[in-house]
């Protein structure tokens, strides 16, 4: 098996570089179905430049590359024991080389392994089969989409779709609901795999499967084939749109599978995941460990075309052409964040700040170690590599910004932070703090860690490395930052007003369908 490990890290590589082709041609079909006009289908348009730029770069598509999930089969006699230490190997590499960032954090002290290992990570499930191959599959699911995966326990109330009961309409509205309820915060336009049935755990465990399953595949069981139609259908009608911005795309693919349960449960389990589906496999010699092909369609094989864009916003793929564009140079001060308007495009000029959890938690009762008087925070946990010249961004797109919910608005009045950088919105707090202090929360797009990347020229510093690399505060210097004013500083949210009527549009599909 000499060549094992170095057939896992390559299957890392192209599964955190290059989204396969069944997803390319669905993230393809949602740009044809969505005006490119609107916020949502620049939002597209951004996105398939991303995807572009990763490939290129062969750099990360999305800077939270999840915890990795290996589903390995085996042949009788292969010895699983040295597969994990292969595993574990690549997957030090990988993460040393800039493709996976290190996202293996000890749950008591808050510490990061730095090299993706740890309890429980890698995520590694064995299975002997009957075959002459070994048949491994990766799937990398960052935190965002992790965080919106839901589970009902069925009967249940649902808000605004009533009571589902333990039958196939009880468990069509579970989905329906589950997508209403990701909004834009895991990325969307997404993918949704589904489990009916299990126990709590395993439940969970075969939603997270459905997601192996090829993008264009028909359900073998017609019942879920036609579900399934019916939740595509039904859940680009909610409105809720790429990033959650409102358009007609909101969900790419949706697979369901079921298992046996106990009499007293009913579960039903999703699993959602974002745009940047990124789920690989690889068979493999089980002499040798050589790749002897790849299970799902090269990314390669499936253009991405960009179209060609009017200007230079635009390009950027943030907002549509005939929004306001304003350029801040940072610092900002309170009189141009009050000239601000939902729908506004601004442009970053200067120096920004990350932070994440880890810091918001920290400044709440510490001071900054920068003047933050008129700053920009930016919700990302970037990809670093360094080297002789110092620190260099690989990938730096936003996280989901309404976990900093209980702390955003106190900070934002504390420091005199201006603007805020995140995706998916915050909510009422926040909101209330932005009107009262004079702040903004801009959206960029998630996923898109080259291109915003691409808008970093240095990194002036860091602190708090003693949190991780995800954690610190880095300051960067930015030109050209693009994104979209989605909460302003006169009590209008974006985020809300989409909430709000998907909330309507879900209520119309109450009645029962399925008898």
């Amino acid at each position: 098996m000499h060549q094992f490990e170095e057939s896992v890290y390559q299957l890392i590589v192209e599964t955190s570089t290059n989204l396969p082709g069944d997803v390319r041609r669905a993230v393809n079909r949602g740009r044809a179905m969505e005006n490119q006009d609107t916020r949502a289908g620049l939002a597209l348009s951004t996105i398939t430049r991303n995807i572009n730029m990763a490939e290129e770069q062969i750099s990360p598509i999305c800077q939270d590359t999840g915890m990795p999930t290996f589903i390995v089969h085996t042949p009788v006699g292969v010895n699983q024991i040295e597969l994990k230490k292969d595993i574990k190997s690549a997957i030090q590499r990988a993460t040393k080389n800039g493709k996976l960032r290190p996202n293996s954090v000890d749950s008591l002290t808050g510490e990061n392994s730095g090299d993706n290992l740890g309890s429980g990570t890698p995520v590694i499930h064995f299975e002997q089969w009957e075959e002459d191959y070994i048949d491994m599959r990766l799937i990398l699911k960052g935190g965002g989409c992790e965080n919106k995966n839901i589970q009902y326990s069925l009967p249940a109330e649902l808000e605004g779709l009533g009571r589902a009961g333990r039958d196939l309409d009880g468990i069509r509205k579970c989905i329906l609901h589950a997508v209403y309820q990701a909004q834009g915060q895991g990325c969307s336009a997404g993918f949704i795999g589904v489990g009916i049935g299990g126990d709590r755990t395993t439940g969970y465990e075969l939603a997270k499967q459905q997601l192996f399953r090829a993008v264009d595949d028909v359900n073998p069981v017609p019942e879920l084939d036609q579900l399934e139609r019916y939740i595509m259908e039904a859940g680009n009608q909610l409105g809720i749109g790429t990033m959650g911005f409102g358009g007609e795309v909101t969900l790419l693919g949706c697979k369901i599978g079921t298992a046996n349960r106990l009499p007293a449960s009913f579960f039903v389990s999703v699993a959602y995941n974002c745009w940047a589906f990124r789920r690989q496999g690889v068979k493999m010699d089980p002499v040798t460990g050589e790749i002897g092909g790849w299970l799902y369609p090269s990314g390669s094989e499936v253009a991405m075309e960009e179209p060609v864009q009017q200007n230079e916003t635009a390009a950027a793929g943030s907002v549509p052409p005939k929004g306001r564009e304003i350029v801040l140079q940072t610092p900002i001060s309170e009189e141009q964040i009050r000239n601000l308007r939902v729908g506004d495009v601004v442009i970053i000029q200067g120096e920004m700040h990350t932070g994440r959890d880890a810091l918001h938690k920290y400044l709440m009762d510490h001071d900054a170690p920068v003047d933050l008087n008129g700053a920009v925070i930016y919700h990302c946990g970037p990809v670093m590599l360094k080297d002789e010249e110092g620190w260099h961004v690989k990938a730096a797109g936003p996280t989901t910004s309404i976990r900093e919910e209980p702390y955003q608005g106190d900070i934002i009045k504390k420091f005199g932070i201006r603007a805020v950088i995140g995706k998916g919105g915050m909510g009422a707090k926040t909101l209330a703090a932005l009107k009262e202090h004079g702040g903004v929360y801009l959206n960029a797009i998630g996923g898109a860690a080259q291109y915003y990347a691409e808008c970093i020229k240095k990194v002036n510093g860091v602190d708090f490395m003693e949190f991780g690399i995800p954690e610190a505060m880095w300051h960067l210097e930015v030109d050209g930052f693009a994104a979209i004013v989605t909460m302003d500083s006169h009590g209008e949210s974006l985020h809300a007003g989409v909430e709000k009527e998907s909330l309507e549009k879900l209520a119309t599909f109450k009645e029962a369908v399925f008898k």
